[in-house]
């Protein structure tokens, strides 16, 4: 069975995203998804329910446009994105936590573990998995560190926390 890479990760430099050439053609396909069948079915749905009459009481109408509004905005999203996208290879599977990464970590002094996707947080993962930014301040000290590595970094709150990285693979969506 083939699994798609869906990574996507942002450079050092603001204005660039990072896509595997996967996640390019599934943001490619969607943005034409939504340009196409999507808007044209919301512009038959306005016109069906602006045919109606009084506009002031039709929910369908309005339900109709606050759909349009959401689909116009994920387009722009979905066009800054590609606009900026630079193609690049998916990361190595050797356990070098880096963007585009699925890390495992756990705070030193506790059990539980914290799975999230080293990534830009403008896309959505297909499982609902959490995104950190590698800009972020967990995001920043990971980098670059390997399984078993414990990392101390500051929280946004100025507090110092230990973290431990159990795993970092690929992610795979």
């Amino acid at each position: 069975m083939h699994r798609s890479t869906l990574t996507v990760t942002q450079s050092s430099e603001p204005h660039v995203v990072w896509l595997t050439q996967d996640a390019f053609d599934k943001l490619q396909a969607e943005l034409e998804h939504l340009r196409g069948p999507v808007r044209q079915e919301i512009i038959e749905r306005i016109a069906a329910a602006r045919d109606e009459g009084d506009l002031k009481e039709n929910g369908g109408y309005h339900a109709a446009r606050e759909e349009q509004g959401k689909t116009e905005a994920r387009i722009r999203q979905l066009e800054d994105m590609l606009r900026r996208a630079e193609v690049g290879e998916t990361p190595a599977d050797d356990g070098v936590v880096e963007p585009g990464m699925r890390v495992t970590t756990r705070f030193v002094g506790d059990s539980d573990t914290e799975v999230f996707l080293l990534g830009a947080r403008e896309i959505e993962t297909p499982d609902d998995l959490e995104v950190y930014s590698p800009q972020s301040p967990l995001g920043a000290a990971i980098i670059g560190s390997k399984v078993g590595d414990t990392i101390a970094y500051h929280a946004p709150n100025g507090k110092e926390l230990k973290v431990e990285i159990v795993d970092a693979v690929p992610f795979v969506g």
